[in-house]
């Protein structure tokens, strides 16, 4: 059970985040009037500090920080491949962040769909894209209840039955009314607490354990022993799917409408250039919750079956005084309420842009879009609460692993068409849909695991095989059409047909 200490600095922190989340209308107040761009996009005003915390919180989730422990802790060194796919991540959002913002601002894109539309002239394209994001955003955003879940219980924070759903409920309501009246400046403000807070508890979390434990040393020593010695190193058979899994999630992380909403609340190219050299210090924060995984298993830590996720948050609570160990189990809380504001948001926003007003309501005016907006994010919330609450762990789990290689199939219709305008909308659209039943296939053949075997004992990442599957035929099926003479859409963007990049002028919010 919890001492008093630990629970009162929980409270205290959660307390924090509370507060910070009212005082989200001082956050560049606007005068303007409601719009879905002030709503979830902050109107484009985050300066470096703001996106650095905004996006870092909204990509290291909760549930990364407790998955990735957990993951060392039950199967060792394969865990780290969200080290370099983090790291890959770095450069991708470098290159494509600070054009995309451009052309978005440009035209008043608010998401990655609208862009789409504008790009290819194809209102389908532009809705698989939004329904896309969309369904592969539901199950990411239970994971970080589940997150939050599975820490609380392990520090004896989360009562059992009724009172901790209650608990739940209440975490949930709080954010909710915030993100309902303030948008995305709610999230923003609460990422600064989730960093200040995640960095100084891990860094005197991994002191001190490293201390208890007898050293770096002792602690790879004694996870080896556990697991047996190759486990703290890749086998060759592994090597692939390693690298496979690693570079397809952080192609499918870009894509996500959460990270690109982030994105685009930036106050230029410029910022998001700076942010993307930023990012790395992340990273090696979720190196360390890695490291820490070890460290569970070196002192001997018995996580439940099938629940290897509570391994630190119960490290933390055996070895650190109450007090840290209460910070501990806020920060974590804390991360896991900033994506999940930022998921309802983009999720809301697609769900407006480009079905509401493409299909149902196009004379919308914006006060209403962004009352409908408000009313969906509220909803998308409520779901996932109830979807923890009704459904078993292991289907959230499930979903959110068909997510990854559901999204990474628009990846040709964004990111390669923000350098080439030559594909086919027609021929994207068979590619998508190509990918999207291969990956599904996959997926569900090898029992919900993301890494499946093509043979000869190769092994590698579901998602990126159907990704190559999707340009074949998006790339054979442009050649087709265009032999064809199948007219496509009007291009709206400024953006080049071919594969060339235009040095353009910088903008932003600081130069209007």
């Amino acid at each position: 059970m919890a001492d008093g200490t630990m629970t009162a600095t929980f409270l205290a922190v959660i307390g924090g985040a509370s507060l910070l989340a009212v005082t989200a209308r001082r956050l560049h107040p606007s005068d303007r009037l409601p719009s879905l761009e002030g709503w979830a996009l902050a109107d484009r005003s985050l300066g470096p500090v703001w996106t650095w915390f905004l996006l870092g919180g909204t990509i290291f989730t909760a549930y990364t920080f407790t998955a990735v422990p957990g993951l060392a802790y039950g199967n060792g060194a394969a865990a780290f491949f969200a080290v370099p796919y983090t790291v890959i991540l770095c450069p991708l959002a470098f290159v494509l962040l600070g054009r995309l913002w451009t052309v978005a601002r440009g035209h008043g894109y608010v998401t990655v769909a609208d862009f789409v539309r504008g790009r290819y002239g194809s209102p389908p394209l532009a809705l698989v894209v939004a329904l896309t994001g969309i369904l592969a955003t539901m199950p990411y955003l239970a994971l970080q209840l589940l997150g939050i879940r599975a820490v609380l219980t392990a520090g004896g924070v989360y009562p059992r039955g009724a009172a901790g759903d209650l608990v739940m409920v209440a975490l949930f309501a709080g954010l909710a009314v915030a993100t309902y009246r303030h948008g995305l400046r709610a999230p923003t403000v609460i990422s600064a607490l989730k960093g200040v807070a995640v960095f100084v508890s891990l860094t005197a979390v991994t002191w001190l354990v490293l201390e208890r434990l007898g050293g770096p040393g002792a602690v790879f020593e004694g996870a080896a022993a556990r697991l047996g010695g190759r486990a703290l190193a890749l086998a060759p058979a592994q090597q692939p799917a390693y690298a496979t899994l690693a570079l397809g999630s952080a192609l499918a992380l870009l894509m996500y409408p959460h990270v690109l909403t982030a994105g685009f609340a930036a106050d230029g190219p410029r910022t998001l250039r700076k942010v993307s050299v930023a990012l790395p210090a992340w990273t090696g924060l979720l190196a360390l919750f890695g490291v820490l995984g070890f460290a569970a298993l070196a002192a001997g830590v018995r996580a439940p079956e099938g629940g290897a996720e509570a391994a630190v948050p119960m490290l933390v609570d055996r070895l650190m005084p109450g007090p840290l160990a209460g910070l501990v189990f806020g920060a974590i809380t804390v991360g896991a309420l900033v994506p999940a504001a930022v998921m309802s948001i983009a999720a809301a926003t697609g769900f407006v842009r480009n079905v509401y007003v493409e299909y149902v309501h196009p004379t919308a005016t914006p006060k209403r879009q962004v009352r409908i907006a408000k009313a969906v994010s509220l909803i998308s919330k409520a779901g996932a609460v109830a979807f923890v609450f009704g459904l078993r762990d292991q289907d959230a789990i499930n979903l959110q692993l068909l997510g990854g290689v559901w999204i990474l199939q628009i990846f040709p219709a964004v990111a390669v068409g923000l350098f080439t305008g030559r594909l086919h909308p027609r021929a994207l659209l068979a590619g998508w849909g190509v990918g999207m039943a291969a990956g599904t296939y996959l997926v569900v053949r090898e029992g919900f695991s993301s890494v499946v075997g093509l043979g000869s004992g190769l092994e590698i990442y579901a998602g990126l095989a159907a990704l190559v599957l999707n340009l074949i035929v998006a790339v054979a099926g442009t050649a087709v059409l265009e032999r064809l003479g199948v007219p496509r859409g009007a291009d709206l963007t400024d953006l080049p047909s071919r594969l060339t990049v235009r040095r353009r002028p910088e903008t932003g919010a600081n130069q209007q």
